[in-house]
């Protein structure tokens, strides 16, 4: 049988919960779940608890929770991605795969090439729904702890204070990702739609990033995210 999983913004524990109203409308008015039916609820710690429906009205869901299970497991490699700020879906779906591959921790980049600017309201605006995209992907995955989407920066600012083992940067002309010794923490720089100019790439080299490269073709901003990341957990990481 199918058990449901949800994030609950809220710290879990054994016994009977309120949902928050968000959820208890996805519950009970999408899913139409009825009293009895099980769920699995996890709140980002790591940690998950499966109970079922008790009660279900218009405007809230009532549920028990009566057995606590261990969350699934991060990956040993501490992946921090530094990812071009791009436009709309590309932008979800770099973070939304990010997520799905494990990044612990997420920062969109500002550079030369980047065709968009957020600023106050508009950039809290996005940063709430690049969050909700990183929860539903936890959802769907099977991820117990969410990533930490830090808020945009520009690239001088976060190349000077991320810290990892390895730092590297995407650029087709580069040594291939395989060459590198094995990290406990990684960063990893990647352009915008229109790429990183050389002038970026070497001031990213200049706080001590290493050009790396995936392979002789060129990739979007979109499927860089996935492919780096997927090659990085492959040889480092839980894959």
């Amino acid at each position: 049988m199918r058990v449901s999983r949800f994030f609950i913004d809220a710290a879990l524990s054994l016994g009977e919960h309120d949902l928050p109203e968000a959820q208890a409308h996805y519950i009970g008015r999408v899913l139409r779940l009825t009293a009895g039916d099980a769920v699995q609820l996890f709140d980002g710690s790591g940690q998950e608890f499966r109970g079922h429906v008790l009660e279900v009205g218009k405007k809230h869901v009532r549920v028990t929770l009566d057995q606590a299970l261990p969350g699934q497991p991060e990956s040993l490699l501490h992946i921090h991605l530094g990812q071009g700020l791009s436009r709309g879906e590309r932008m979800d779906w770099a973070i939304q795969k990010a997520t799905e591959l494990g990044a612990q921790e997420i920062t969109p980049i500002v550079s030369e090439r980047c065709e968009v600017r957020l600023k106050d309201e508009r950039a809290d605006k996005r940063m709430a729904h690049w969050r909700q995209v990183a929860i539903s992907a936890c959802e769907q995955c099977g991820r117990s702890t969410l990533p930490v989407i830090h808020p945009p920066t520009s690239l001088a600012d976060w190349t000077a204070s991320a810290e990892a083992d390895l730092k590297l940067v995407l650029h087709p002309v580069a040594e291939p990702l395989t060459t590198h010794e094995r990290p406990a923490r990684l960063a990893f720089l990647i352009g915008p739609e229109g790429g990183l100019s050389e002038a970026e790439v070497e001031q990213a080299k200049g706080k001590g990033f290493q050009a790396a490269r995936l392979g002789p073709r060129v990739l979007r901003t979109e499927t860089a995210p996935v492919v780096a990341l997927a090659v990085a957990q492959q040889l480092w990481g839980d894959f």
